[in-house]
């Protein structure tokens, strides 16, 4: 297999010289028919020459066109920011320092508070008009959604891990894909609680245990086992049973020894698929010369391996019961899993993996986040923790399992998830590509529409939009789940219901809204159950991943912060969450 390095090379390196290289060809034949003949040097200096001036020249004629289009619509460009820097390579070694060390966003967020909130973050002379406008991306994802797609470099960056899936596909794949998966996640499917009650449990056990030791322990590592174990039961009917694995201790926990999890097909699996995740997000990290970083191979190709050998025969075996089952006839039973779903549709083994791939990328990661930035709240707010845990108890008692009318009737526990959803998207970035040449309208009415070349990168922040005080009020940094209940839904949220969108919006909205919502509320819920209180331990998190001290009086929640945030595809909190708990007593 061609390795994305070589490929690179074969696709965009030598279309590029072979340009020169017939330059120089036709002037060293040409000079025969001159008195004087070019040697060979001579013709390879002066092909050679022409190579930055063709590319200046073709540069300069793009721009130029841009220009001429952008003023036959009665438009004007985006503002860009500027680079000292040949190709605005300075702006991209800013992006990438803020990337790992920095505050998730700031350096756009930056960026959009001295141009607006819509630019083009041109690098190596190639546009990437970024948004956080809510109209804008109202277009992107529902109005003119036939204009803008996944595109071919997104695709190319995700194809070796999520292949051809629901998240990684376009027109006529991505229907096919998402035709075969919503009927999974009907109302009657998202409401079974039955297998998050069993995973719940466990979760809470590891809470007291460590508890009674006296020790601190990583709520990020324990909800990110809860939702692989639910969603790999969900999906393939087969638990890898993570909670069962030992967590690991704090740092500065006095123990002898570390407890790592048993090597087994399971762990090898979240292991690798975790691994693969992390390369594809920093081959978009890396931008249009992410694959010369994987010149030999391909990055993900040995964790990918991993992942093969686990769900191949998981799907092999799915494939030949509904063989057996279709043979023998008699009613068609309901389908317990997504895999099971999945086959009333197709028995093709790479469409099935990567359908389930996608989707459990979706329920693991964005869920777990989620989960952990409710927590960090519940810590920081104690007052809110109360009120969420007296609603708890009003509606379904100190032990009773919640049911779907449950989760459906208690409103502030919807809106404190909804907070955390606002203030920390699980992803706080998205991209699309523009197929045809278009305009947007401006955030100032007093210019101009914003021109679209077509075939441009679209990314846009769902989180810089969330956080924009003239959408959501002066306190939009604050906390304050009552923003979903009080007069502010009415002022803000309903006047456009697209700048609230962590689950995207439009055809492509998440099919797991709903069940993510239940999910999450479930898990709440037993833990509110079980506990009376939660507290943040600071000195547990790893000294590297504590928030620097120069954060300290920043802007926005820079400034207030107590945890680290991780920015890749997903969010995460680096060095994790580490919580002390209280435990129930009445």
């Amino acid at each position: 297999m061609v390795s994305p390095g070589v490929r690179f090379l074969l696709q965009t390196v030598l279309p590029v010289l072979a340009r020169p290289l017939l330059f120089g060809i036709a002037l060293h034949h040409g000079s025969r028919f001159l008195d004087y003949a070019l040697p060979l040097w001579a013709t390879a200096v002066v092909a050679s020459a022409s190579l930055p001036t063709l590319g200046a020249l073709s540069i300069w004629r793009k721009q130029r066109q841009h220009a001429r289009e952008a003023a036959a619509l009665g438009a004007r460009l985006a503002p860009q920011p500027q680079g000292r820097w040949l190709g605005n390579l300075d702006l991209l070694r800013r992006l990438m320092w803020n990337s790992r060390y920095g505050y998730p966003t700031e350096t756009i967020t930056n960026w959009m508070a001295e141009l607006g909130p819509v630019v083009n973050v041109r690098m190596f002379w190639t546009d990437a008009i970024v948004t956080s406008d809510p109209e804008h991306i109202k277009r992107v994802l529902s109005t003119d959604f036939s204009n803008y797609e996944k595109g071919p470099r997104f695709q190319n960056i995700m194809r070796s891990v999520l292949g051809t899936g629901v998240f990684n596909s376009d027109g006529d794949m991505w229907k096919f894909h998402r035709t075969i998966t919503r009927p999974f996640f009907a109302k009657d499917r998202i409401s079974h609680f039955e297998e998050l009650d069993r995973n719940a449990e466990l979760v809470i056990t590891t809470l007291k245990s460590r508890s009674r030791g006296g020790y601190a322990v990583d709520f990020q590592d324990l909800i990110a086992r809860f939702t692989m174990d639910s969603a790999t039961e969900m999906l393939f009917g087969t638990c890898v049973n993570s909670l069962k694995a030992p967590v690991p201790y704090a740092h500065n926990a006095n123990v002898f020894g570390s407890e790592r999890p048993p090597t087994s097909d399971e762990n090898a699996f979240i292991e690798a698929f975790s691994q693969a995740m992390e390369q594809v997000a920093r081959r978009e990290q890396r931008g249009l010369l992410a694959p010369l970083a994987e010149m030999w191979e391909d990055t993900t190709a040995k964790s990918m391996k991993v992942v093969s050998a686990f769900l191949d025969p998981i799907i092999a075996a799915a494939v030949e019961r509904k063989k057996v089952a279709d043979a023998m006839g008699g009613e068609k039973r309901e389908a317990q899993t997504l895999l099971d779903e999945l086959l009333n549709s197709t028995s093709d083994h790479t469409i099935l993996k990567d359908e389930t791939l996608n989707i459990l990328l979706a329920g693991r990661d964005t869920t777990m986040h989620t989960l952990t930035m409710v927590m960090y709240f519940l810590c920081i707010h104690p007052a809110v923790n109360e009120r969420l845990r007296a609603e708890v108890l009003d509606h379904v008692g100190p032990s009773r399992q919640p049911t779907y009318e449950d989760i459906k009737d208690m409103k502030y526990l919807r809106a404190v998830i909804n907070e955390a959803l606002r203030l920390y998207p699980p992803v706080p970035f998205n991209v699309r590509s523009s197929v045809n040449a278009t305009t947007w309208p401006s955030p100032d009415p007093n210019e101009k529409p914003i021109y679209i070349p077509a075939g441009t990168s679209i990314p846009y922040s769902v989180l810089i939009m969330q956080r924009r005080k003239d959408l959501w009020g002066p306190d939009a940094d604050d906390f304050d789940p009552d923003r979903f209940l009080d007069a502010r839904v009415k002022k803000y949220l309903l006047s456009n219901a697209f700048q609230f969108l962590p689950f995207n919006a439009g055809p492509r909205i998440c099919l797991g809204q709903q069940f993510a919502y239940n999910e999450m509320s479930f898990m709440l819920i037993r833990l509110l159950q079980s506990f009376s209180g939660f507290t943040l331990d600071e000195e547990a998190c790893p000294p590297a991943a504590r928030v620097p001290p120069e954060w300290k009086g920043a802007p926005g929640r820079k400034g207030i912060e107590r945890f680290r945030p991780k920015m890749h595809l997903t969010m995460s909190t680096q060095g994790g969450l580490w919580i002390r708990v209280a435990e129930a007593t009445d």
